[in-house]
């Protein structure tokens, strides 16, 4: 999977974007790239984050009235200004929304609450990315946001290693009580029998979702429907590892590197629609 500068679960303005759309795919991705480390990345305190954020969100406020940014960031905005025709500003906001979230992550209730997360951290991205193609119509928009929000929980289920000593958790509550799991258990990534089930279950909830979302790629013509059922079998790929270890992703992260990359490709060019 090729990325811009990180690791990601999906394709970032790879040879499958047409030419035409990948300075605007870029500039997406370098938007939500330094929001995002604005909120997690560096010894800044919580204080100086928020603060870092509301100047991005002036930014970007500032360049969808046409008006000059400030020089902080001039690797977001003076790009993000030549493609903001083709943008919805209402989804960067979302975007901002969750990443300010970020900064005292909350504890979720149940998983309504954490795919309203979903539906500002992850489905934006799907969204604009849409409307770069031209597609709006209820089913794909549908589509879309199932398959961006099981990526988003599929990484989460790949990085309770990663989230845990940070204190994010992001298993609801009604799946610990369930399970017979505490929260404090997940953060300190105590691996027991009760726990792996507890992952499956969560794991199995995310496949749902990516299969439910799935025929948005084989829907989609040309290099995007090509790009798009990459980014799915990507996240059913991880699933799979997952599954292989018998789910104890709680002390032990999975990953796809290039070895990864026939299965990929060949799932893709097999991909079918589910009967």
């Amino acid at each position: 999977m090729s990325s811009v500068d990180h690791y990601e679960n999906f394709p970032v303005a790879s040879v499958l974007c047409p030419p035409a759309l990948r300075p605007a795919v870029v500039a997406i991705y370098h938007f939500a790239r330094t929001a995002d480390d604005l909120a997690d990345e560096g010894d800044a305190s919580a204080a100086e984050r928020a603060q870092a954020l509301r100047d991005y969100r002036a930014d970007l406020d500032a360049v969808v009235a046409g008006q000059a940014p400030s020089s902080r960031w001039p690797h977001v905005y003076a790009p993000l200004a030549r493609e903001m025709h083709r943008l919805q500003p209402p989804l960067l906001h979302d975007l901002l929304d969750a990443f300010e979230q970020d900064l005292t992550p909350p504890r979720y209730a149940d998983r309504e609450q954490l795919l309203d997360y979903c539906r500002r951290s992850a489905n934006p991205v799907g969204r604009l990315l849409l409307g770069l193609y031209g597609v709006n119509n209820a089913v794909s928009l549908r589509r879309s946001d199932a398959i961006c929000s099981a990526l988003q929980l599929i990484n989460f289920w790949q990085d309770f290693s990663r989230d845990g000593p940070n204190g994010r958790l992001y298993v609801p509550q009604a799946d610990l009580s369930r399970h017979g799991i505490s929260a404090e258990d997940v953060l300190a990534c105590r691996d027991s029998p009760a726990a792996r089930a507890l992952i499956a279950d969560l794991c199995a909830w995310a496949r749902a979702l990516m299969l439910e979302g799935a025929p948005l790629a084989l829907a989609l013509p040309g290099r995007a429907g090509w790009e798009l059922r990459l980014v799915v079998q990507g996240g059913l790929r991880i699933l799979d590892k997952i599954a292989a270890r018998h789910h104890d992703s709680l002390v032990h992260r999975p990953a796809l590197g290039v070895l990864n990359l026939p299965r990929l490709l060949w799932r893709a060019l097999t991909m079918r629609a589910a009967p």
